[in-house]
């Protein structure tokens, strides 16, 4: 029997928080019944980090992988979720203790989850240090998420942790809502929307418990 299934992607609404300077998230009515049509149609306008996202290769390194490339062998599989205790950033000493093996998925649940209704962006989010980005590509895992929109911090190391991270061939989901998740194995189910030639992508992304 299977375990409760769970969404872990955040609502994509229009105000919701954006890394600064992004493109604004809007949503239009093209066609609505209050106006006398016969049916609904809404315009999409978004930058493709928008909300809870996959990052490819691409985003960080010329010539990588897009993500309409993404191996669906690494986005859907077993995961493990981690709670961070360090309150200003993800450390390599606290992963140790983890002992984090080649080939898992490891998502990172912070004290980022609290925001995820914030509109008002937070530029002191609980991010990978390089260290630790360093850390995770030693161990080989195949995917790394984080509870807010950057695995990098607003710094100038956040360009260093995503290379770390993505010339590894680590994978990367930003912007989960862990919120209501306890630590744990789980399955990850993570599909991004097949964007040809697109670096990034919105996803819709879901952890079943492992019973």
């Amino acid at each position: 029997m299977k375990g409760k299934l769970m969404d872990v992607s955040v609502p994509v609404r229009p105000g919701m928080v954006s890394w600064p300077g992004d493109p604004e998230l809007q949503i239009r009515r093209v066609k609505d019944f209050e106006r006398g049509d016969d049916h609904v149609l809404s315009s999409l306008s978004m930058g493709a980090h928008a909300g809870t996202h996959v990052d490819a290769p691409a985003h960080f390194i010329r010539g990588g992988d897009t993500v309409d490339r993404a191996p669906l062998s690494v986005l859907v599989g077993p995961a493990r979720v981690l709670e961070i205790r360090d309150p200003e950033s993800i450390k390599a000493a606290e992963l140790e203790g983890h002992e984090i093996k080649p080939g898992q998925r490891i998502l990172f649940k912070t004290r980022n989850s609290a925001f995820r209704n914030d509109p008002e962006f937070h530029r002191d989010y609980v991010h990978v240090s390089l260290e630790a980005a360093e850390y995770l590509a030693r161990s080989a895992v195949l995917l790394a998420g984080i509870d807010y929109l950057s695995v990098g911090g607003y710094n100038p190391q956040n360009t260093a942790v995503h290379l770390a991270l993505l010339e590894n061939g680590i994978w990367l989901i930003e912007g989960l809502d862990l919120c209501s998740v306890a630590p744990g194995n789980y399955e990850l189910i993570c599909l991004p929307l097949k964007l040809f030639g697109a670096e990034a992508a919105p996803a819709r992304v879901l952890l079943r418990e492992l019973e």
